[in-house]
């Protein structure tokens, strides 16, 4: 496994977080360290992605990723603004094989056994099963990984508070992503406060897990 990705398996939880404004970043990487949770996922579906990483790494104390990747074009760019590991929504070659080569921290999206295989391949061994819930939860995430018991997984879509212990006391999961924590809505509309209640009670479920 990757130095890099097994921070995962520290913090255990990774907010995944759509930034509509660049503004609202400072506050927002404020109020998840300020919480306990000093990571992020922020995913390329704004304008704003750019400069959420950029606004994110420059302070030195996040450990921050890009997330819904889909192109060569685009690791590039978030490695140019920070960007410390990569996440996609599925698997793609093009991707995985250029990250691989250049040595980048790479988590491809994977939510079927053929997918798993294509990143074993690629020597990925860290692989997110998305979307989890919609596409069966934990139940199918268990058929799934049986047979491949050196892959390590980090669960992500429809995780909440209700179900985030199910997923963390399964011993093939790495870590959860987390859009709940900081919902673009909550940014948004300032919400900083509820997002530290959120990271706070993310982290007691954590507490009770086992590693």
């Amino acid at each position: 496994m990757d130095e890099a990705l097994g921070r995962f398996g520290v913090f255990r939880i990774i907010p995944v977080v759509s930034v509509g404004r660049a503004e609202d970043v400072p506050r927002l990487a404020d109020a998840l360290v300020e919480a306990g949770l000093p990571c992020a996922e922020v995913t390329f579906r704004t304008p704003a992605a750019l400069d959420a990483i950029r606004i994110m790494a420059g302070r030195g104390d996040i450990f921050i990723g890009a997330g819904t990747v889909l192109s060569v074009k685009q690791v590039q760019a978030a490695l140019d603004a920070g960007a410390q590991f990569m996440v996609s929504p599925g698997f793609n070659p093009a991707v995985a094989r250029y990250c691989v080569e250049k040595g980048i921290p790479f988590t491809p999206g994977a939510c079927t056994p053929t997918e798993v295989g294509q990143a074993l391949e690629f020597g990925l061994d860290v692989v997110k099963f998305f979307p989890a819930e919609a596409f069966g939860g934990l139940s199918t995430l268990k058929a799934i990984s049986a047979p491949f018991p050196e892959v390590r997984f980090v669960p992500t879509g429809g995780i909440n508070p209700g179900n985030l212990h199910g997923y963390l006391e399964f011993s093939k999961v790495l870590a959860c992503g987390g859009t709940w924590i900081a919902s673009p809505e909550a940014i948004a509309a300032g919400r900083f406060d509820e997002i530290r209640r959120n990271v706070r009670e993310a982290l007691k479920i954590v507490s009770r897990c086992s590693s």
